[in-house]
Parts: structure tokens; sequence; C-alpha cells
């Protein structure tokens, strides 16, 4: 699915676009409302996020000049913009979200989610791995069809490495996904929660790699 992605502050941009492509997401950048209007005539989205301090414009503009061609296209507005009637002008032009700054990757993860899920009409929570299965609607883990019940960290480290299975999750990244309200977790905390899940999968095929220095790649074994 592709995003674009409309932020003018680089290290925002950036963060953000890593975080969605971590997602599997396919995300175009764009910094100036120009280049972001060029964009969303030329090209077709699955979601727009839309910042509105933008250098050249106002993204209220374009979110109305979007809505006046008659697209459809989910947008999230993300902004510092919190006061109660900016939000209500926003929704009233089209947006279908609205997400203040700061806010968590989590909840913003959430919300694109959630839209993507609306404008097409619904689709499955279930997330597959060979026997294992994830539902992210109820979080509830099933391997060979029967529930696993997880402490919350380890269904939260899990779901990180499942979002992403076949790829390398930093721990770093991992450590991000279980923060809640800049709780701290301890070094060797997410070492802790990998040995166990791994020790719980590896019977259903399921393995966790560890590559020293990069992170974690969830897989199934290849003869399975």
């Amino acid at each position: 699915m592709e995003i674009l992605l409309v932020e003018d502050d680089q290290t925002l941009a950036d963060g953000l676009s890593r975080s969605l492509a971590d997602c599997g997401f396919e995300v175009t950048l764009a910094m100036t409302g120009s280049y972001a209007e060029s964009a969303l005539i030329s090209q077709s989205y699955d979601l727009v996020i839309l910042d509105l301090g933008l250098p050249d414009t106002d993204g209220r503009e374009i979110l109305r000049r979007l809505r006046a061609r008659k697209s459809a296209v989910p947008v999230l507005i993300l902004t510092a913009r919190d006061a109660l009637e900016e939000r209500v002008a926003g929704l009233e032009l089209g947006a279908d979200d609205y997400l203040t700054k700061p806010f968590d990757l989590r909840e913003l993860e959430a919300r694109v989610r959630a839209l993507l899920r609306r404008s097409r009409g619904g689709f499955s929570h279930d997330i597959a791995l060979g026997r294992l299965v994830l539902d992210t609607s109820d979080r509830q883990v099933l391997l060979d069809g029967e529930p696993l019940s997880l402490p919350p960290r380890e269904y939260g480290v899990l779901e990180a490495l499942l979002l992403r299975a076949g790829r390398v999750v930093s721990k770093e990244r991992i450590a991000q996904s279980l923060s809640v309200h800049h709780e701290e977790l301890a070094d060797n905390a997410i070492e802790v929660y990998v040995h166990r899940l791994r020790r719980r999968l590896e019977p259903f095929d399921i393995r966790i790699r560890t590559l020293r220095g990069l992170g974690y790649l969830l897989e199934k074994d290849a003869d399975e």
C-alpha cells in the first residue's frame, strides 16, 4: 500500500518514513505543498498523512482541492495545531482523522491501519506465518489453531517481529514499539523476551534469528 507523507520537518519526516516502511508501506515524501499537490494529481495513493504547517501553503488548502476533485483517499491530518476549532475545521474540510504533535508512533501506526481498513470495507486482522497466527483486533495468538497466552511485553515483541516477518527488526525499533509514556526498558529486557518467545515458537517451526549488531528476524523453517 502506498502512502503520501506531507511533512516539512526533515527529522520527523525521515523518522515517520522509516517507521511506515518498517510496517510494510511504500512511502512517498512531499516536503512542500506544491510537490504534494503535483503528486496527488499524478498518482493514486491509499492514504495521505498531511501536515498543515507547510512552507508554501496551508495543508487545509491541499485537502480542500483534493476533495474538490472528488478524491476519496483517506487523509490523516498531522499537526501541532491542537485547538478544537482547528480540529473541527480540518474534519469539516474532509479529513478522516486528526493527530496532534507530539504523538506516539504506535498510535500513528494504529490510526493508519484503521483508516485503511475503513477505506477498503474492512479486512482481516490476522497476521500469519506458517503455523502461527496473530489476531491484532483482540491480541490473540494461535499456534496450530490453539490459543497461546502471552504476557503483554512478549506479545508486543512478537507483534513487532511478525509485522515485519522476513526482515530484520532492530532492538531499538522493538523497544520503541514497547515503550509506554517513555517508560524505560532494562538493557537486556528485549533479549529476555526474545529468548522466551524463541522457546515457545521453535516447536512449531517458527524461528527468531539473532543477527548480531543488526537485530532480530522472524521466519518459518524452510522445510516447514
